[in-house]
């Protein structure tokens, strides 16, 4: 598939299944209390370095943002999907969302005190992920904090229709060691990882905290 192909079939299956993923989502991570350590966690190490503004970046509905926002950062989000930004902003109209691209963000070098790909960077075809954690170190601040969340393994998992919509959607489970390894080469240091059994899910869930170097 090329990158158009995937940005095309990603964008047009979040659209025709946005309202039904925002209700199937809802409560979540909330109702999952190591999720939501993790999102606490990482809120306090941006307050603790300064604040500032903290891209949610493949926000979907906006529950993450918001649920930042309750968190004390000051978040926006960023989604491929129309539909998925229009109900965000519905929802959440108090909070900033526009539609954009995570290998292609609309904002300025090192401009970023924090950045959450919470289950967005799966949708990706593994070799743009270096593509992706170049542009997150390129719009943090050194010392900013990125938190991914991502589920495990080898396989891909691919869907043609859910909630009754046909769609196209690629799921690419990663390893973690992998994904440090990626970011590392990007210019991060990790700083935590957590491995979660599965609950409710088909696989281990895995959140990386990290941070851009101070220093080349």
């Amino acid at each position: 598939m090329t990158e158009l192909s995937w940005l095309s079939a990603t964008r047009a299956s979040y659209d025709a299944i946005a309202a039904d993923y925002a209700e199937y989502a809802a409560g979540d991570p909330e109702n999952r209390p190591l999720n939501r350590a993790v999102l606490v966690a990482f809120a306090e190490y941006v307050r603790a370095a300064g604040g500032g503004r903290v891209a949610d970046v493949g926000c979907g509905p906006g529950r993450i943002t918001a649920l930042l926002h309750t968190l004390g950062v000051d978040a926006f989000g960023v989604d491929l999907s129309p539909a998925m930004v229009a109900l965000a902003r519905r929802t959440h109209p108090g909070l900033r969302f526009s539609e954009g691209t995570m290998t292609e963000l609309d904002a300025a070098d090192g401009s970023l005190a924090g950045l959450v790909a919470w289950y967005s960077v799966i949708h990706l075809p593994p070799k743009l992920l270096p593509d992706a954690f170049g542009e997150f170190h390129r719009v943090l601040a050194p010392g900013g904090h990125l938190l991914l969340a991502f589920q495990t393994g080898d396989e891909p998992l691919h869907l043609d229709e859910v909630f009754g919509h046909e769609i196209s959607l690629d799921f690419h489970r990663l390893r973690p060691d992998h994904v440090a390894g990626l970011l590392d080469a990007a210019g991060f240091e990790v700083r935590a990882r957590v491995l979660r059994e599965p609950e409710e899910e088909r696989t281990p869930q895995a959140f990386l905290l990290a941070r851009k170097r101070q220093r080349p």
